[in-house]
């Protein structure tokens, strides 16, 4: 089978495409047979060396949606044919970007049949994120104000539509081609990052979701109202302290994506109910990756991209 490696650091060309046996499952393990692998900013942070959760060589790839081909013994969850998806071992290698795959059948859940592969595998860690910011931290309620920037991105999409679907008034921040695409989502109202200063356009707002960090963490923080909440999601440029935060009046709070069934169950159940819908920019094929890396890191991306085999 093909596995996409690195022995080093660096740009996307570090990639590679080797050959190896396909593994076999042992015991509490399934293999599955990769339908489609996301592809997430925090791929690109780590293949660069920027934020080194792995020692090189390893193989990138935490996302997975596919089909059970094996499964080890003690396992009674899945069978053989069985469509599933899942966020992997995260932080711990999780080696998605592979024809086959590995998992604990602890970590994937049966694919819902609303959903396409290809959308299933964009879906876990960014859908996680956004749930875990959104319902696990900031328990949105109805009536709440809540800023999500980077609206159309692979977690901004989710985190608008999760907050909806919990009847937040939800504001992004988005370029102006993609303001239909993020109020189709359910946004209430759209600011165009490029010509508009959120600062000025949006106050009283319960809840904000930085996606940028940096020197927007402490900008956003001013359109909260007095005990309102920021949730970063940028650990490295996070932007903002939590003492500055009290200073403002405000509470900072980050979240740190983790695997859970629950969760992820929460969102598939979203999904049946026509209230969660996943955007895929694009599959890309898996020899192809370092294209999908290429494209990741220039952020453009509407939505997630994803590799295929």
């Amino acid at each position: 089978m093909r596995i996409i490696t690195q022995s080093t650091y660096g740009e996307p060309s570090v990639l590679d495409v080797a050959e190896v046996e396909r593994p076999v499952p042992s015991y509490g393990q399934i293999l599955i047979e990769l339908g489609a692998a996301g592809v997430n900013p925090v791929d690109v942070a780590v293949r660069a060396g920027w934020f080194p959760l792995l020692e090189p060589p390893f193989t990138l790839g935490w996302d997975v949606a596919g089909t059970v081909v094996a499964v080890g013994t003690g396992i009674s969850e899945f069978a053989p044919r069985d469509e599933v998806f899942g966020l992997l071992a995260f932080p711990d290698p999780a080696n998605a970007y592979a024809d086959y795959v590995l998992a604990s059948p602890n970590e994937v859940i049966a694919k819902p049949t609303e959903l396409t592969m290809e959308e299933a595998g964009a879906l876990p860690l960014a859908g996680l994120t956004a749930w875990q910011a959104m319902v696990g931290i900031a328990d949105v309620s109805a009536g709440q104000r809540v800023l999500v920037h980077r609206a159309a991105g692979g977690v901004g999409h989710l985190a608008v539509q999760i907050a909806a679907a919990h009847g937040a008034h939800v504001i992004g921040t988005a370029s102006a081609g993609k303001h239909e695409f993020v109020r189709s989502l359910g946004a209430a109202q759209l600011i165009d990052h490029a010509t508009a200063d959120y600062a000025e356009e949006t106050s009283d707002v319960d809840v904000v979701f930085d996606l940028l960090g940096g020197e927007h963490a402490e900008r956003s923080a001013t359109v909260l109202k007095p005990g309102g909440l920021i949730i970063g999601a940028i650990g490295s440029n996070l932007g903002l302290t939590p003492e500055r935060a009290t200073e403002l009046g405000v509470r900072l709070e980050v979240v740190s994506v983790r695997p859970s069934v629950n969760d992820l169950t929460e969102l598939a159940a979203l999904v049946r109910a026509g209230r969660l819908r996943v955007h895929v920019d694009g599959p890309v094929p898996l020899a192809d990756v370092a294209k999908a890396h290429e494209l990741s890191a220039a952020g453009h991306v509407t939505g997630k991209l994803v590799l295929v085999p």
